[in-house]
């Protein structure tokens, strides 16, 4: 029996991940449509109309356009996406944009987390230091990233200063733990229930923000026990399109840190590495297409942040593939990446002392 292929797929956003979502789907046969604003990068490759995201009634006009939704960021109130056909589900969207909804579902899933607990007053905080312990980090449960919306915490006495520059709005405490490295994994999940895994990845933040991925992280073991967590989620959510979880590795097991319900930064390197990026696996599993394999060579992304390089350097390095996003300079702001097969060791160096990794 033949899928039924959806041609017109809206996504929720216009940042880069929609862009590449879009460069992807010129190779499928589908045609890309963005919710987002005027100047937002993806309109370089895809229609881009103005629609606020935070508007369930604008939303739900721009969805009645499309065949289908999916998002490029979590940070879109779960309420607004009720009663779409959307992919991945609201429900798997409200989970990941709550970091207590989040480690909450890790732990009825059995994955391990660090330990945590729920803040929403001064002394909230106090009790979680005394229970926890420090150092720990407190993060605001909604609209973090890039390091944004978290405080860390290493003196009881600093609670108070942490409550007042976290804004006083509800959170968790979360203890920092030791670990070996921060790596993370991405499967795709079809509606028919078809999964595919890419290999474990370790990445590298500072800032809070990622700036290096190195693909693969060769670990058999923690691949397979990564792909089980994985496959559960996914299967417990009902979930469909391309998830990414981040993991922190500790001795020879892994805590969950969190989720993406969308193609995620770190998987920037399948563009290059793998038979089939993340882009084009989470447009096929949305779509009713057969998944693509994910065979992948070992790669090497870094994240531009702030500015990119002239083009006239990037080009003097043949075995270099650059991504600018065409976004404003921003301090902090991820305009772009370049990958490289990690064969190029000098040439990676280079690079990552050029962009002070």
């Amino acid at each position: 029996m033949s899928e039924t292929v959806t041609k017109r797929v809206g996504v929720l956003g216009a940042g880069q991940l929609a862009l590449m979502l879009a460069e992807a789907a010129q190779t499928l046969g589908l045609e890309v449509v963005c919710a987002g604003q005027r100047g937002d990068c993806a309109g370089r490759v895809a229609p881009v109309v103005e629609v606020d995201l935070g508007d369930a009634a604008a939303v739900a006009a721009f969805a009645a356009t499309v065949d289908l939704v999916t998002i490029e960021s979590e940070n879109i109130d779960a309420a607004v996406l009720e009663g779409l056909k959307l992919y991945p589900n609201a429900r798997a969207v409200g989970v990941a944009q709550d970091r207590l909804l989040e480690k909450s579902f890790f732990r009825e899933c059995g994955i391990e987390v660090a330990p945590f607990a729920a803040v929403d007053s001064l002394a909230d905080l106090e009790l979680a230091i005394a229970s926890i312990g420090l150092p720990a980090i407190l993060k605001t449960r909604r609209m973090g990233y890039d390091g944004k919306g978290q405080v860390r915490i290493y003196k009881p006495e600093d609670a108070a200063a942490a409550w007042a520059e976290i804004g006083e709005l509800p959170c968790i405490l979360e203890g920092m733990v030791a670990f070996d490295a921060e790596v993370s994994l991405l499967a795709a999940r079809a509606v028919g229930g078809e999964v595919v895994f890419y290999p474990l990845v370790r990445n590298h933040h500072r800032e809070g923000i990622l700036r290096t991925s190195i693909a693969p992280f060769v670990h058999e073991d923690l691949q397979s026990l990564a792909e089980g967590y994985l496959r559960l989620v996914l299967e417990r959510m009902e979930y469909v399109g391309v998830l990414a979880v981040e993991f922190f590795v500790q001795n020879d097991t892994l805590l969950a840190n969190e989720m993406a319900p969308r193609v995620h930064n770190s998987g920037h390197w399948t563009i290059e590495g793998s038979e089939t990026s993340q882009f084009a696996n989470h447009l096929r599993a949305i779509a009713g297409l057969p998944l693509g394999p994910t065979d992948s060579r070992p790669t090497v992304m870094l994240n531009c942040i702030g500015t990119m390089p002239p083009e006239g350097e990037t080009a003097a390095f043949p075995g270099l593939f650059r991504h600018d996003y065409g976004k404003a300079a921003r301090p902090g702001r991820k305009v772009g990446h370049l990958t490289f097969p990690a064969s190029e060791a000098a040439a990676i160096a280079e690079w990552q002392r050029r962009l002070g990794e």
